[in-house]
């Protein structure tokens, strides 16, 4: 089995007396699309920005290929590229011209740099707009320019902390077919993300929570950890009974799903049962109801509410 091009052994971040990561260990294989996953203030900011070099970690260590992350940070850097959330390339520079001031600073040798700004530009679907200015790119071909300025030295490992986000699904649908074509070309992607349809097109995924891990597996595996049943209901009207329904005992959750109510239960079927015997809801009817397969959104629900009893946290590695 190859060296993991990341590796991360209890890794820690504290800021006074706040725990941002908290003994984080983790690795992630070469070609992957590994997902990290967390609400906002979970600990994925910070962790991506010990592994890019631009915070120390308090105690633990990663590495990237191999090179410590904090004291080997400037030959590391080499080793990654980088995509911000928000657009963070010159928009008065051109498309060009971006691609070029980011070719210079991550070294590309001059006799490499125009033909690799080349075949980039006609992979990102720039090469009509090499002369536009990058500030007025529609929000879709600036995300695919800051990815290709990302990749302009060819590293082994991209950063995308939430690429697609604000895009159409059209431009969404480009982004992931582009790395798709870089995960088969061997290039390890390192993605955050709050699309919970994306987290199943990764190959990997990671739970983070108050600093720490939760889980780590394959979609498809991390789908396969529900112990319980997932009950859906036609009620109506819809809105009111998805408030009753929320604080009915024996009821974790509630959530709308394509007009049906989706409810987190530990023991769904003797709820079910007990509703069909007596109903006792008043003013609410109960239509019909079916059994449903588990998808990312529900996972993603379970572990950050803290569901454990519809879980099977023991089958992840």
């Amino acid at each position: 089995m190859s060296e993991p091009i990341i590796s991360i052994t209890g890794l820690t971040k504290n800021f006074g007396d706040v725990v941002a990561v908290n003994h984080l260990s983790l690795q992630v294989g070469r070609g992957e699309i590994f997902g990290f996953l967390g609400a906002n203030g979970a600990g994925k900011t910070t962790t991506m920005r010990m592994l890019c070099g631009l915070l120390r970690p308090t105690s633990g260590r990663a590495t990237i290929v191999g090179g410590d992350v904090w004291r080997e940070r400037y030959a590391v850097r080499a080793r990654f590229g980088y995509m911000a959330q928000k657009f963070s390339l010159y928009p008065d520079l051109t498309v060009l011209e971006n691609m070029r001031f980011f070719a210079g600073a991550y070294g590309v040798p001059p006799n490499k740099m125009e033909a690799r700004i080349k075949a980039l530009l006609v992979q990102m679907d720039l090469a009509k707009k090499h002369h536009t200015p990058a500030g007025k790119l529609s929000g879709g071909m600036r995300q695919l320019l800051a990815l290709g300025c990302a990749l302009v030295h060819e590293p082994p490992l991209v950063f995308l902390d939430e690429p697609t986000s604000g895009l159409d699904p059209v431009h969404r649908q480009q982004m992931w077919d582009l790395l798709y074509d870089l995960s088969d070309s061997g290039i390890t992607i390192f993605v955050t993300t709050h699309y919970m349809d994306e987290a199943e097109r990764c190959t990997d995924v990671g739970f983070i929570d108050n600093g720490r891990l939760l889980a780590k597996a394959s979609p498809r595996t991390l789908m396969e950890t529900f112990k319980a049943r997932l009950l859906e209901l036609d009620v109506r009207p819809l809105m009111p009974a998805l408030v009753r329904l929320r604080e009915a005992p024996g009821v974790l959750g509630v959530s709308l799903r394509s007009g049906n109510l989706r409810v987190y239960a530990p023991e769904a079927e003797r709820l079910l049962a007990e509703w069909q015997q007596k109903w006792p809801f008043e003013g609410l009817e109960l239509r019909g109801h079916r059994w449903a397969e588990p998808d990312m959104e529900d996972v993603f629900t379970a572990y950050s509410q803290g569901y454990d009893e519809m879980l099977n946290k023991a089958v992840l590695a």
